[in-house]
């Protein structure tokens, strides 16, 4: 497997790397490998980066098996980081028993929630500080998207954050790309789209959000706008903070007393 970034993805990733302050020197960098697109270019670009870079950072990738009898990628994971040379370590879970029994809440979220618990749980056990995923430029604008649509909320998918309760960070260093870039980068890393993914695939929150950025695909920058929103200084106005429900009810009968 040929060992190559082109210059936009290499000039992405480093401005995300320097501008969140992403990765220090020695760091041990755990990569979550789901066998995605993203993660799998996540690890391949770190691997490149590693050896060029004076940061000297080590990089190892980890995967969850869910344990839902359909899953067939394990082989290409395996294969992935035989290529490039780097450790995998695969966590065996029942996550998909649980979820698939469970009515409410969204599935997705609980497994997310799940599978990050169980890294987590390896990370503290083996002394890793960092773990990367390969979320993207896109996935940003559509969960802060999603945060206002579906929760009333403004809230945003961090480059970087902190876990306090388990002292250990979550870094994005493909934050900055575009998705568009990562696939047309599939076939340097003989990235195959032929395993079966969960039954839950495609029935998401954040693929309605991708439909509605397709309809207003012919104005590119209302995608590049949303971005600007995210920053902390983009707010100029907002209404003030909503009263108690009581007190506010009181102060509408007070109007109308004479």
């Amino acid at each position: 497997m040929e060992l190559h970034l082109d210059k936009i993805h290499n000039n992405k990733i480093s401005k995300a790397i320097a501008e969140f302050d992403l990765i220090d020197k020695n760091d041990k960098i755990l990569v979550g490998l789901s066998g995605g697109k993203d993660s799998s270019f996540l690890l391949y670009a770190l691997k490149i980066l590693s050896k060029h870079m004076s940061l000297n950072f080590d990089v190892s990738a980890v995967t969850v098996d869910l344990g839902f009898k359909e899953s067939n990628h394990l082989s290409y994971l395996k294969y992935l980081c035989d290529q490039l040379d780097i450790s995998l370590k695969v966590i065996k879970t029942d996550i998909y028993k649980y979820i698939k029994n469970v009515e409410n809440g969204n599935p997705c979220s609980k497994c997310a929630h799940f599978k990050k618990g169980a890294i987590v749980n390896y990370m503290k056990e083996e002394g890793y500080e960092k773990l990367a995923f390969g979320h993207h430029y896109d996935d940003a604008v559509e969960t802060y998207l999603m945060s206002i649509l579906y929760s009333g909320q403004v809230n945003t998918l961090q480059p970087k954050r902190f876990l306090s309760d388990n002292e250990v960070y979550i870094i994005r260093p493909l934050i900055y790309l575009r998705e568009k870039r990562i696939i047309a980068a599939k076939d340097r890393i003989q990235y195959k789209d032929t395993f079966k993914k969960c039954p839950y695939d495609q029935e998401t929150k954040r693929e309605e959000i991708k439909e509605i950025l397709k309809k207003i695909k012919f104005n590119k920058q209302i995608f590049y706008n949303i971005a600007s929103a995210m920053r902390e200084n983009s707010i100029k106005e907002l209404w003030p903070i909503k009263k108690d429900e009581e007190i506010l009810r009181g102060k509408m009968q007070s109007i109308w007393t004479n």
